[in-house]
């Protein structure tokens, strides 16, 4: 063993206390937290019974984003299982929602040696696919080590997490190098990946441009605005802590009549202390999970639902996506520019920065500095039927024109 990965196995261990004690805070909001602790360590009763191919999805962002990947393997290699590996319990739970039994599920073991062995002697995977930005130095090793062909795909490194990585710069870099192949994003992305020492990066562009809306989504997005009534409808998307008193300070000073927010927290653990935020501001709302159409004096439905985020943009007429407005890097636009909804977004976007700004350039978005700027976007938004109309077509042709990562990933994947 490296002195480098030496180091970092001492400090996995050390650190192993944190790590329970998180998934015990955890656990108090979200109980699944303290559920299957053992496959954590590389402890599993689920038994493959064909030939597996393992894609690590972390949590719910990048299960979506694997979904078309998952079809075409299905469909490339129908003699193999898919097996998709998470760390949070509601990637798990995305999962199930989106391929049922379709798939093979469990959590990913913590990076220490042994966990790592015992998860590769147990599925044996053919190859294995980490999407996006998820560097296990073990994992990688082992995979090395046992002929296992090891993919990281999608990937996405911003110049913050590039400079934070450039200070471990011999262990990443010995990792990059035992991959089999690397796929990034953008240019940008390759370029960060090259500079730490990943070799040959391609550039594959982003399968969140790939993804689908599932027809269920959108039959329910209908349902879903049935029940809202004939009300403009905006929605907050994937807000963070902290945003939802900024999105009510918006709507507020936009001041459009009978307008219905829809708020739709990142984290399923902040459902209560959005609506504990909304009572002590006396805002009318309903939770989603109710099923209730939305009364006349509702001013608010609290999106306290998993797994709908399609329904939501399908439902709504414009919508705005958190992580933005504050510097946490905002989320995923691509969802609300694939639905054909005008999208506007803050000025922090840095974890998905070459989508937003080609989605602003191409007209599908609209980027606001503050709350101020927020409020008078939606005022504007909801006097103009026709720039809604714009915005939501060219988010269409915008999703469309980049289109197309998910058949040269699936070339690189050999085995």
């Amino acid at each position: 063993m490296s002195i480098a990965r030496c180091a970092y196995t001492l400090l996995s261990y050390l650190l192993l206390p944190y790590a329970l004690l998180h998934l015990v805070l955890r656990g108090r909001k979200q109980p699944a937290y303290l559920e299957n602790i053992g496959e954590r360590f590389g402890f599993y009763t689920l038994t493959p019974d064909k030939p597996v191919i393992w894609l690590h999805a972390v949590s719910v962002g990048e299960t979506r984003a694997a979904q078309p990947l998952v079809r075409a393997l299905r469909k490339a290699h129908p003699q193999h299982q898919i097996l998709l590996t998470h760390m949070t319990p509601t990637g798990r739970e995305t999962s199930e929602r989106l391929f049922g039994d379709g798939v093979l599920r469990c959590y990913l073991p913590y990076d220490f040696p042994q966990a790592v062995k015992r998860f590769l002697r147990h599925f044996k995977p053919a190859a294995g696919v980490l999407l996006e930005t998820e560097i296990w130095f073990n994992l990688i090793h082992f995979c090395k080590r046992a002929n296992i062909p090891l993919y990281l795909v999608n990937a996405r490194l911003s110049e913050k997490s590039a400079a934070g990585y450039s200070r471990f710069k011999n262990l990443v870099g010995a990792g990059l190098k035992e991959l089999t192949a690397v796929s990034a994003q953008t240019e940008s992305d390759a370029e960060r990946l090259s500079a730490l020492g990943a070799p040959a990066v391609q550039v594959t562009g982003n399968l969140k441009f790939d993804i689908r809306p599932p027809f269920f989504a959108l039959e329910l997005g209908r349902e879903m605005r049935s029940s809202f009534g004939a009300r403009p409808v905006f929605l907050a998307a994937s807000t963070r802590a902290g945003e939802e008193e900024l999105v009510l300070q918006a709507v507020s000073s936009a001041n459009i009549p009978d307008l219905l927010s829809v708020i739709v927290p990142r984290h399923p653990q902040r459902f209560d202390e959005v609506a504990a935020l909304l009572q002590r501001r006396g805002i009318r709302f309903q939770r989603r999970s109710e099923e209730a159409p939305a009364a006349k004096d509702t001013q608010v439905v609290l999106g306290d639902s998993m797994g709908e985020m399609f329904a939501y943009f399908a439902a709504c007429d414009v919508a705005f996506v958190g992580g933005s407005l504050l510097p946490l890097g905002g989320q995923n636009l691509l969802e609300a520019c694939a639905m054909g909804k005008p999208v506007l977004i803050g000025p922090h976007t840095f974890n998905f920065a070459d989508a937003s700004d080609l989605a602003v350039q191409a007209g599908a978005a609209q980027r606001v500095r503050d709350a101020a700027e927020l409020g008078l976007a939606l005022k504007t938004l909801f006097a103009d039927e026709q720039k809604r109309k714009t915005m939501g077509e060219a988010g269409r042709d915008f999703c469309a024109a980049h289109q197309g990562a998910t058949q040269k990933i699936l070339s690189l994947i050999r085995f």
